[in-house]
C-alpha cells in the first residue's frame, strides 16, 4: 500500500447535528482513520453482552440536546437487548426485506439524498467500568478507543453524556478516540450512548437486495493503545514463480508523539521457527520494513494455503510496549497478457455469492457459522466467494486465508434502486451515486476503509467496488484510489455493462446472469480483459439446471469462472400460524412489511436453516477440479489443480452389476496438477458378465487422510461408465398363477389366490389392487402432464405458456372404454382420453392385468399440432400412508432433473418421502429421480409393489414417491400451508422438463431439456406385486 494517509475527509466537530443524516457529503465525524485487522497484545475489553435499548422515531429525538445520553437517565421504559444483535431479530423493530425498491416506496417518496420522515432510531445504553489493564495503560498516557466492528444505518456516540462522533458505512471498522472523557474519571462507572438510526443518506448507498437489518451487529470494544502505538500494518509478502524467491515488504503506520525514540523488530516465522528477522529505526509515522530474499517459502493458494506469521514488536529503550501479528500468505496474483494469474497459473474461481445471514440472528455470525461455511465450500469444490454486497465480518477473512478461498472483496454499495425501474430500464438522471460528486468522498472512504482493513489477507484477490450502482465518475476516483492504495491487485466493477463510457473503472469484464452465447461471442472476438460471471446460476428454489454450460466456457484462456447466486436461503424464523404449530422458515411479507419482495431472496445452494439443499451436489461435480472418466480399460484423470496432484487420494474403483456393487479394489495414482493421465484398472468384466445384466464400473477419489476441511473417505469427485445389458429386459413372461377373470357391468376383475385387482369402466383405470388383504391404491392413477413450478418456472411465465398442461390432464375426459381379454387369466382395458386441450388430443392408456396380479400399463400420446412443451408425460397416483419407503435403481442418490443430473450416479438407493421432498420456501416440484430401471414402493412390513421400465429405448423413468401431491404442492405458498397426509404420491413420468437456472425472471429452460408436445410419446412399465 502506497499511503498510509486516508485521503477522504473526515469531520471534526464537538456537537452533533441531526442534518448529517440526509447530507451525503457527511459520513464520518471524529472518527479514526481506517486501519488493518492485525493481531495485537494491547489490552482489549468488550463490551458485548446486555445493553438497554428504546426505540422512538427520529422526529421524537433531539440529538442537540441529547437528553438521552445523560449518565444518570432513567432506564425504566428501556429493555434488555444483546450485543451484537439486529433489531428487527430481537422483536424490536419489524423485519423487512426488498430487492431493488427502497423499503419506503409507496408510503414516502424523498429525492436522494433525502430520507423519509418516518425513521426509526433506537437508543442504546451500556454501563461499563475500565478493566484493569486498561487503566494501566491510561495511566501511563496511553490511550482509549471505542471500536464499533458493525452496524447499520447511522449512528451517533456519547460517553458520559459527551459528544463523541457520528459514522456511517457500518460494515468495516468505526474507531473514536475516547480518551478524553474516559480520562477524567478512569476509576468511575461510564456510560455508552449510541443512537441508530434506520434511515441515513448511507441508505441510498446500501440497496442490497437483502433482508434490511439494522442495529450494533458485529463486536463493540475498547481498546487501550500506549501513547506511541502501531496503528496499522500493511504487509506485501510476494512469491516469484517460477523461481520460488519470496520476499517480505510491511509499511508500519504508527500513532503518537516522540516516534523517533522508538524502533521496529519484525520476523517472519514458519510455526514457532523463526525464518527471518530485522530492526528498523522509527524515523516517522510511517515506517517500512523489508526482509531479505526468502527461500524454501510455501506459497498460499486455495489448493494449498500455507500460512506465515509476521510479528512486529514496537520496541523503547529495548522493552517491548507493543506486540502484533499477521498471519501472512506468499502469493502473486497479476493480470498478465489479460488473464488472472495466480503464482503464474491461470486460476479460475468455481465460486459462489455471499450475504452474512441467519435465520434467528440475521447478520450476525458466530465464528462457528462461518466455520460451516467455509467447510460446505470446501467440502463441495467452492474455491471462491464474492462478499455481496459489503465487506464481512474481518473473522471470516482469517477463516478463507486458513483453509483456502480466493475471496472477491466488494464495498458496502449497492444503488439499483436508484435507477432501475419496473422493467429494467434505466434512469441514468436518477442515478446515485452517477457522477454526483457530492457522494465521492462517502464512496471513496467505503472502498479505502475496506482495503485498508483487509489489504493483508491472502485470500483477498480482487477488489470490487460494489454492485450495480451504474456507473459515473464517482468510481472514476474510486478505481484511482484502489490503485493508488494497491497497484497489484485488479479492480471489478460490474455496473458499467449498463454505461459503457465507464469501461475504465474496472480491470475485469465481468457479466451478471448473461447467457453462455453473449459471454462466447465476448471471449471469441479478441477480448481485452478477464471475463467472469460475478453473479449466475440464480439458485431461486429448484434451479442450477445447466450449469455445466457455463463450466465448458473455461475452454476459453479469459473466462476465468464465475460466482453463483447465492450462498444461504434468506429466511426468517417466524412463530407459527396458530396456536402450537411449529416455527416456520418465513420471506418478505410475512411480517406484515409493505412494500416486500416476497419469497425472491430464497436462492440459496444452502437452505436458510444450513442444511445442504439437493442443487448442492451438482455444484459440487461440476465444480471439481479432478474429471474422473472410467471405460473398460481403466480411468483418465484430468487433474485441473494449479498446485497440487492427487497423492492425497485414494482412487475407489468398483464394477456394479444391476447397480449392485460386486468388486471393489483401491489404487493410488499421483496425478500432477495441469496434467492428463489415463491410467489402468483390470476391471474383472468376464468373471461377473451376466446375460441382460447392466454392468456399470464407478471411480470415485476420496481423501485417503483427514483434512482441515474434510475427513477421510470424502469423495471430491466420482465417474461411471455404463454397459448396458447384453439384452433388453422387455420381457413380461411371469410364472403362471391360477387366476379368474370376471368382466362386470361397471369393472373388470382379476383374482387369485393371494392378489385382486380391479379397473373400472367409469372411473379410469385401477380402482383396486390388493395383496394379502393390503390395498395398495387409494384412487385411480391419473394421467399426468403437469409438474408444481418452479420459482424459475414462475419467473419464465410457464404458467402462462403452458397453461394448458395444468389442466390437459386432471380434466381429461375419457371418451372410450375398451376391454379385451389376452388370455384367460389376464385382462386389458384400453381408455382413450381427450386432454383438456384446445386440441381435445387423444391419449390411450392401456392396463393389462395379468394372472399374477401384477398389471402392465401403457401410455400413447401422439403428439399436438403447435403444443407448448410439456412440463411432464406419465402417471401420478394416491398410495395408502403406510407405503413410505423407496428403493429403486436409477440416477440417485439426490434428486436429478434433465439439465441438473451431474451429481447423481447410477446405482441402487434407497430413500423416503419426507427424505425426498425439498423444503424450499416456496413449495415446488422435487424429489424427481431420473433414469430409474425399477423402483419399489414398500411398507414396514416390506410388502409392495415395483414400477418396472418396459420399453427398451429411453434413459429410464423418472420416479419420485412424496408425501404430496402434485397440486398440493403447487397450491402453497409456504411449508405450513401443506396439509397433513395420511397417503403418499407416486409419480411415474416418462419424463419432465428441465429446471433451468439462468435466471428467475425471464430466461427459459435450454431447449434440449424440452418435451417436445408436438412428438409422439409412449410409457410401458409393469407393476409387479412384492
Amino acid at each position: 500500500m502506497s499511503s498510509t494517509e486516508q485521503t477522504t475527509p473526515v469531520v471534526s466537530s464537538q456537537s452533533p447535528s441531526a442534518a448529517w443524516l440526509d447530507d451525503p457529503t457527511v459520513y464520518a465525524v471524529n472518527r479514526e482513520a481506517a486501519h488493518s485487522d492485525h493481531h495485537s497484545s494491547n489490552p482489549q475489553q468488550s463490551l458485548n453482552g446486555t445493553w438497554a435499548v428504546r426505540t422512538a422515531w427520529a422526529s421524537e429525538i433531539d440529538v442537540t440536546t441529547a437528553e438521552f445520553a445523560a449518565p444518570a437517565l432513567d432506564e425504566s421504559d428501556y429493555q434488555s437487548i444483546p450485543v451484537p444483535a439486529t433489531l428487527e431479530t430481537e422483536g424490536l423493530w419489524r423485519p423487512a426485506y426488498v430487492n431493488i425498491q427502497m423499503p419506503w416506496d409507496g408510503h414516502e417518496n424523498p429525492e436522494a439524498p433525502h430520507i423519509p420522515e418516518k425513521n426509526h432510531v433506537a437508543l442504546y445504553r451500556k454501563h461499563f467500568t475500565l478493566e484493569g489493564d486498561l487503566k494501566k495503560m491510561l495511566s501511563e498516557s496511553g490511550r482509549i478507543v471505542l471500536a464499533f466492528e458493525g452496524f447499520a444505518t447511522a449512528i451517533y456516540v456519547w460517553v458520559d453524556g459527551t459528544f463523541v462522533g457520528y459514522a456511517e458505512d457500518g460494515y468495516t471498522t468505526t474507531s473514536f478516540d475516547i480518551t478524553d472523557i474516559i480520562g477524567k474519571d478512569a476509576e468511575g462507572n461510564h456510560t455508552l450512548t449510541v443512537a441508530c438510526y434506520e434511515y441515513s443518506s448511507a441508505s441510498w448507498l446500501e440497496g442490497q437486495d437483502s433482508w434490511r437489518f439494522h442495529g450494533l451487529f458485529r463486536a463493540v470494544n475498547l481498546v487501550a493503545r500506549p501513547a506511541v502505538s502501531i496503528a496499522s500494518l500493511t504487509v506485501e509478502a510476494d512469491y516469484g514463480a517460477p523461481t520460488g524467491e519470496a520476499h517480505l515488504d510491511a509499511l508500519v503506520t504508527l500513532n503518537g508523539e516522540e516516534i523517533k525514540a522508538y524502533t521496529l523488530q519484525a520476523s517472519v516465522l514458519d510455526g514457532t521457527q523463526v525464518i527471518w528477522s530485522g530492526t528498523v529505526a522509527a524515523e516517522d509515522a510511517s515506517v517500512r520494513i523489508s526482509s531479505d530474499a526468502l527461500e524454501g517459502i510455501a506459497p498460499w493458494s486455495a489448493e494449498s494455503p500455507s500460512l506465515y506469521t509476521l510479528t512486529v514488536d514496537l520496541l523503547h529503550d529495548g522493552k517491548t510496549v507493543e506486540s502484533t501479528s499477521q498471519r501472512v500468505g506468499f502469493r502473486r496474483f497479476r493480470i498478465e497478457n489479460g488473464i488472472m494469474t495466480l503464482n503464474g497459473h491461470r486460476v479460475l474461481f468455481k465460486g459462489v455469492n455471499r450475504h452474512e445471514f441467519h435465520p434467528r440472528t440475521g447478520r450476525v455470525l458466530t465464528v462457528e457459522d462461518m466455520t460451516s461455511e467455509i467447510l460446505f465450500c470446501k467440502q463441495h469444490n467452492i474455491n471462491a466467494i464474492r462478499t455481496s454486497h459489503y465487506p464481512n465480518d474481518s473473522r471470516f477473512y482469517a477463516l478463507a486465508d486458513e483453509y483456502g478461498i480466493y475471496l472477491v472483496d466488494e464495498a458496502n454499495l449497492e444503488t439499483h434502486g436508484s435507477w432501475c425501474t419496473p422493467g429494467d430500464i434505466p434512469t441514468p438522471e436518477t442515478t446515485i451515486p452517477g457522477s454526483r460528486m457530492e457522494w465521492e468522498g462517502a464512496c471513496v472512504d467505503r472502498v479505502e476503509s475496506m482495503m485498508r482493513r483487509d489489504y493483508n489477507h491472502p485470500s483477498v484477490v480482487i477488489w470490487s467496488l460494489g454492485n450495480e450502482a451504474y456507473g459515473g465518475e464517482v468510481f472514476r476516483s474510486m478505481y484511482r484510489r484502489v490503485h493508488e492504495l494497491d497497484p497489484n491487485r485488479p479492480v471489478h466493477y460490474e455496473g458499467i455493462t449498463w454505461h459503457r463510457e465507464f469501461d475504465d473503472v474496472t480491470d475485469i469484464e465481468s457479466g451478471m446472469y448473461t447467457h453462455t452465447d453473449v459471454v462466447e461471442k465476448y471471449l471469441s472476438n479478441n477480448p481485452q480483459k478477464p471475463f467472469i460471471m460475478c453473479e449466475y446460476m440464480h439458485a431461486m428454489g429448484n434451479s442450477v439446471g445447466a450449469i455445466d454450460e457455463y463450466v465448458a466456457l473455461e475452454r476459453y484462456p479469459h473466462y476465468q469462472g464465475g460466482f453463483i447466486w447465492d450462498m444461504i436461503d434468506q429466511a426468517l424464523w417466524h412463530p407459527g400460524e396458530s396456536e402450537g404449530a411449529p416455527e416456520y422458515l418465513a420471506y418478505g411479507g410475512a411480517f406484515g412489511e409493505r412494500p416486500c419482495d416476497y419469497e425472491f431472496s430464497g436462492d440459496g445452494i444452502l437452505f436458510a436453516d444450513r442444511k445442504v439443499s439437493p442443487k448442492a451436489a451438482e455444484v459440487k461435480a461440476v465444480y471439481s477440479n479432478l474429471r474422473i472418466t472410467p471405460d473398460q480399460k481403466g480411468v483418465t484423470v484430468v487433474n485441473d489443480n494449479l498446485f497440487t496432484s492427487t497423492a492425497d487420494y485414494t482412487f475407489k474403483a468398483s464394477l456394479l452389476v444391476n447397480g449392485v456393487p460386486q468388486w471393489q479394489e483401491d489404487y493410488f495414482f499421483d496425478v500432477a496438477p495441469e496434467s492428463t493421465h489415463e491410467l489402468v484398472i483390470p476391471w474383472p468384466l468376464e468373471e461377473y458378465a451376466v446375460d441382460n445384466a447392466e454392468v456399470t464400473l464407478d471411480v470415485s477419489l476420496v481423501l485417503t487422510e483427514d483434512a482441515a476441511w474434510a475427513p477421510a473417505g470424502h469423495e471430491i469427485a466420482f465417474g461411471q461408465y455404463v454397459i448396458p445389458a447384453s439384452q433388453a429386459e422387455a420381457n413380461t413372461a411371469e410364472d403362471a398363477a391360477d387366476a379368474t377373470v370376471t368382466v362386470g357391468r361397471w369393472n373388470v376383475g382379476l383374482r387369485n389366490n393371494q392378489a385382486e385387482v380391479i379397473l373400472s369402466r367409469t372411473q379410469g383405470g385401477i380402482v383396486s389392487w390388493v395383496h394379502n388383504g393390503t390395498e395398495h391404491v387409494i384412487r385411480p392413477p391419473k394421467l399426468t402432464t403437469f409438474r408444481p413450478l418452479t420459482d424459475n418456472d414462475r419467473g419464465a411465465g410457464h404458467g402462462f405458456e403452458r397453461a394448458q398442461w395444468t389442466v390437459a390432464g386432471r380434466y381429461a375426459r375419457c371418451a372410450n372404454v375398451a376391454v379385451e381379454q389376452p388370455s384367460d387369466d389376464s385382462v386389458a382395458v384400453t381408455y382413450t382420453y381427450e386432454l383438456a386441450t384446445p386440441a381435445h388430443t387423444a391419449v390411450t392408456v392401456r392396463y393389462e392385468a395379468q394372472s399374477t396380479g401384477n398389471v402392465r400399463v401403457t401410455i400413447d400420446y401422439p403428439g399436438e399440432k403447435d403444443a407448448p412443451s410439456l412440463p411432464a408425460f406419465g402417471l401420478e397416483c394416491a398410495l395408502p400412508g403406510e407405503f413410505s419407503h423407496l428403493r429403486y435403481y436409477g440416477l440417485g442418490p439426490g434428486d436429478s432433473y434433465p439439465d441438473r443430473c451431474s451429481g447423481v450416479r447410477l446405482g441402487v438407493w434407497e430413500s423416503t418421502p419426507e427424505q425426498d421432498y425439498a423444503p424450499y420456501l416456496v413449495p415446488q416440484e422435487s424429489g424427481n429421480h431420473m433414469g430409474v430401471r425399477w423402483a419399489e414402493v414398500t411398507n414396514d412390513s416390506n410388502h409392495g409393489f415395483r414400477v418396472r421400465q418396459l420399453q427398451t429405448a429411453g434413459d429410464g423413468l423418472h420416479v419420485s414417491l412424496l408425501p404430496y401431491s402434485s397440486y398440493q404442492i403447487e397450491e402453497a405458498s409456504y411449508q405450513w400451508e401443506l396439509p397433513e397426509n395420511n397417503r403418499t404420491y407416486l409419480r411415474i413420468l416418462a419424463g419432465q422438463l428441465g429446471v433451468g437456472g439462468d435466471d428467475s425472471w425471464g430466461s427459459p429452460v435450454h431447449s434440449q431439456y424440452h418435451i417436445d408436445a408436438t412428438e409422439p410419446l409412449h410409457m410401458d412399465i409393469a407393476l409387479e406385486i412384492i
